[in-house]
């Protein structure tokens, strides 16, 4: 099952079917060693592109999973689907509204099986996915950690995702996410482009995925497995 797959990640990269990757770069981000590939965006997604992108990883031999972000890029036959649900969106359609259209025109074919629900909690106003949907980002520290507590002891969700989209966030908060969360698999992702960086996070998330990094410099992103791998989860936090 997902669900149980993506508790053994550590490292992920996210790649947008809207962006340009050149052949080589593709061929360094899924022999590098990493758990899995994530092929989802927030804009300019279709099922063209996104079906391009997701039979050029397929010639690698890495796990590569689709983040849905709309009904109009779901690619059927895959081996997993990603479901966001953002918890702290301004507007429910953001947190189950398009799920439960989703459901209700295709629940007859939803392998659920191969579907894992991920809590996202957005904290970059300035991104795209923020301004989209409504995402109330000035949150303290316990703001953060009681949308742990929501997304592991209400909603039984396998994941939360602290989105950061774009930029380094604060290590803080994501301390705070983990003291809301015993069991349920912490995930980081957000302007991750150097040693210290991936460290850094590492030692908090159980998952480090790294996307823009991708784009700007493919031989540096590479280095973040290597990096996020050999750093140790640090108990307590």
């Amino acid at each position: 099952m997902l669900r149980q797959w993506i508790k053994g990640w550590r490292h992920a990269f996210k790649l947008d079917p809207d962006r340009v990757l050149s052949d080589r770069a593709l061929e360094r981000i899924c022999l590098s060693g990493t758990d899995a590939v994530i092929v989802g965006g927030t804009e300019g997604v279709t099922q063209n592109n996104s079906r391009e992108l997701l039979d050029r990883v397929s010639e690698y031999p890495v796990k590569c999973v689709q983040e849905v972000s709309g009904l109009e890029s779901v690619v059927p036959g895959l081996d997993g689907y990603l479901i966001p649900t953002v918890l702290n969106a301004g507007d429910l359609q953001w947190v189950v509204g398009l799920q439960h259209q989703a459901v209700k025109k295709f629940g007859e074919w939803i392998p659920w099986e191969d579907l894992a629900v991920l809590g996202y909690v957005v904290l970059n106003p300035n991104s795209r996915v923020a301004r989209l949907t409504g995402s109330r980002t000035e949150l303290a520290s316990s703001d953060v950690t009681a949308y742990g507590r929501i997304a592991e002891h209400l909603f039984h969700l396998p994941a939360l995702y602290v989105e950061y989209s774009g930029v380094y966030g604060d290590p803080s908060i994501v301390e705070a996410a983990r003291n809301g969360l015993d069991s349920t698999q912490l995930i980081y992702g957000g302007g991750v482009s150097n040693e210290e960086q991936a460290r850094r996070m590492a030692a908090v998330a159980d998952t480090v995925i790294v996307g823009n990094l991708v784009y700007r410099n493919a031989d540096a992103a590479v280095e973040t497995v290597h990096w996020v791998k050999e750093t140790t989860r640090l108990s307590g936090v």
